[in-house]
């Protein structure tokens, strides 16, 4: 079992902290009102080293690509590409994703697009998606009110900015509130998985007594001893212990394979290979619906990390509309046709 990475779970109270620093790669993508994307990146580095595989979205050499040298605020050299690729349509982004080479390849995404025409005005929908990680993890606003997950999910900056506004007090105690929350969603997550996973792969083996229905009976058991021995629960799980507690020592002997190999599946979906970056949107028209973040910029903005996806899938939407100008002029003219008729009737009556 990967004993050093489950310790570092425990130890850190299964919490994902977001990172202090602004994201290193963005990615813009301009929707246009046919459906076409005008995908960008920009990325930015302190060596000049942008190898594809480590870039966060597929990119290889279709792309138009613009390499830059520039100063930082604090004096020091960095390193920015840019590149840039206009597609089709969100297939040929899908495609990319499904042939993905990338850092993060090891997630599912998928690019969507939808045109709704409604006389005075044509909708627009875009969306980016991707498939959560665990199969049996909790859905984190089960844990989390609106005004946490708010918070939860915001940019790091915009919730850094609170943390030291004239609100400061409110917003640290929100923030030491959504921690002390999200620890328990990992912690009820990762059990969770780990039934999942231990009675798939016991399943025509094992007898009612380790049964999915009756280890989820007790989960909050699991839970509590896991927080409770955070420190030494690589050693408690390894000597035993925890599993003859949890299933009894015969299932315990007879099942521990399959309980390591459960709990090593639920490591890798924690520590799923992911780099995060921000995901920008420009949507043609008037923007009426999302649920992304307006930056500085007034552009539509995502942050992207992996504990977003990890339980439920995250998907990044928009929704805009553009007036269609000629079904107004086309209404106008009807409506004057239609009380010019009116008056030269009434005039013929009289």
């Amino acid at each position: 079992m990967k004993n050093s990475k489950l310790k570092i779970i425990i130890a850190t109270a299964l919490a994902i902290v977001a990172s202090c620093n602004e994201p290193k790669t963005v990615v813009t993508d301009i929707i246009h009102p046919d459906g076409s994307v005008t995908r960008r990146i920009e990325i930015k580095n302190a060596e000049n080293k942008f190898k594809a595989s480590d870039i966060q979205i597929p990119l290889d050499n279709t792309w138009t690509v613009r390499d830059s040298v520039e100063i930082s605020k604090n004096g020091d050299t960095v390193w920015v590409k840019r590149a840039e690729k206009l597609f089709k349509n969100v297939e040929a982004i899908n495609r990319d994703y499904n042939a993905d080479s990338s850092y993060n390849k090891s997630i599912t995404r998928k690019a969507a697009f939808s045109k709704n025409f409604r006389w005075f005005h044509t909708g627009y929908r875009f969306s980016e998606t991707i498939d959560k990680k665990m199969s049996n993890g909790y859905p984190v606003s089960d844990f989390l009110n609106p005004e946490e997950l708010a918070w939860f999910y915001s940019p790091y900056n915009i919730n850094e900015s609170k943390r030291n506004g004239p609100d400061s007090l409110k917003y640290k105690a929100l923030s030491d509130t959504v921690k002390k929350k999200t620890d328990r969603w990992w912690a009820k997550s990762i059990v969770s998985e780990w039934i999942g996973g231990f009675t798939r792969l016991t399943a025509g083996k094992a007898g009612k007594e380790v049964s999915f229905e009756s280890l989820k009976a007790r989960e909050d058991e699991f839970v509590r001893r896991l927080e409770a021995d955070d420190k030494k629960f690589d050693s408690l799980w390894e000597n035993g212990v925890i599993l003859k507690e949890y299933i009894g020592e015969v299932n315990a002997l007879k099942y521990k394979a399959e309980a390591d190999s459960s709990m090593n599946m639920v490591v890798n979906d924690v520590f799923v290979n992911f780099r995060d970056y921000t995901l920008r949107i420009v949507m043609p028209g008037q923007v009426t619906g999302t649920n992304g973040f307006i930056d500085s910029t007034n552009v539509l903005n995502w942050p992207v990390q992996s504990n977003y996806f990890l339980t439920e899938p995250y998907e990044m939407w928009a929704e805009s509309k553009v007036p269609n100008r000629w079904a107004w002029i086309v209404s106008g003219l009807f409506l004057l046709f239609v009380v010019t008729g009116i008056i030269i009737k009434q005039k013929g009556k009289g």
